[in-house]
């Protein structure tokens, strides 16, 4: 109930400041909730062109794999072992391990790449759809629950190596980012807010980058599952939660090639070394109120495509 209330204040606030000065909502850092438009999944295929409902007993290898930046990510480490397949939904973990994990990339991939060396620290895992699946336009959606826990963020995003090359446009490649959950904890009026962006042109001086900002959501992220999806066409990005439109970016140009898909969670900080309170994620705590591990659970992953597009 007070958490209902609370969030009626805030949609009054962001009606009454949208009413005094529009440009206030940036300068406030009031979040927003999803619109009234649902999305129209009638102009998509039936059934997914590409999906994993995790039925099995462990990652299928055929189309998940480790991405290449395998040991050190930001304040801590990726490592396989951090991720399992569990009752029908592929699992996350993370959590601070004093035993530093077996490096099982090393002879496989040192002649490529430097490697950092495992170390004690906070650990977690990501998955990828590189080298295994890419498409390019359609809708696609994950159906999960958020970790629980301050310092760190899980998300859903896609790649491809155009967004590395810096020539003024994301028409090439764009870092899609469907949600980011970095709020837990963050606001007096809830932690139940996600943000969805976009990179293009490199990680560097040049970079560009937009984003929604904060959405917040009905019900508890944190404790059951909601679903964040995608619509990408030829002219824009328009995010999803739970099946209403939470906004739309055309900043840089729309990518038009095809992009992979990536699932992770990261822990704020540098060099291997959690320190910050990067993108509102609080700092960590290792205090046993912090339920560690903790878990980004993951129900399904689906990608559709338009039907006027399939075998064209």
């Amino acid at each position: 109930m007070l958490k209902t209330i609370l969030k009626s204040g805030v949609k009054f606030l962001i009606a009454l400041v949208t009413l005094i000065n529009p440009a206030l909502l940036d300068v406030l850092d009031f979040g927003e909730f999803p619109t009234d438009n649902q999305i129209d999944m009638s102009k998509f295929t039936d059934e997914p062109v590409w999906c994993d409902e995790f039925e099995g007993t462990e990652v299928d290898s055929s189309k998940w794999g480790p991405s290449w930046w395998v040991t050190m990510r930001k304040g801590g480490y990726w490592h396989e072992d951090m991720i399992s397949v569990r009752d029908g939904n592929l699992v996350i973990r993370a959590e601070y391990l004093e035993e530093p994990l077996e490096n099982k990339y090393y002879e496989q991939w040192h002649d490529e790449i430097d490697f950092d060396e495992y170390k004690p620290g906070w650990y977690t895992g990501e998955l990828t759809t590189e080298g295994k699946y890419e498409q390019c336009y359609g809708y696609f959606e994950i159906r999960c629950i958020l970790p629980a826990a301050t310092g760190m963020w899980s998300a859903f995003w896609m790649m491809n190596e155009g967004v590395y090359k810096v020539d003024g446009s994301g028409k090439d490649g764009t870092e899609v980012d469907i949600f980011e959950s970095m709020y837990y904890k963050d606001h007096w009026w809830g932690n139940d807010a996600v943000i969805s962006g976009i990179v293009y042109d490199g990680y560097g001086d040049d970079n560009g980058n937009a984003s929604i900002g904060k959405v917040f959501m009905e019900g508890n992220p944190y404790e059951e599952y909601h679903t964040y999806g995608l619509e990408w066409n030829e002219n824009e990005y328009i995010f999803y939660v739970d099946g209403y439109e939470t906004g739309r970016l055309t900043d840089g140009g729309v990518s038009q090639n095809p992009e992979y898909l990536l699932i992770s969670c990261e822990f704020a900080g540098s060099n291997g070394v959690q320190h910050s309170d990067r993108h509102g994620t609080g700092e960590i705590s290792k205090t046993p109120e912090e339920n560690w591990p903790a878990e980004f659970i993951i129900d399904y992953v689906r990608c559709y495509q338009y039907k006027d597009k399939v075998n064209n």
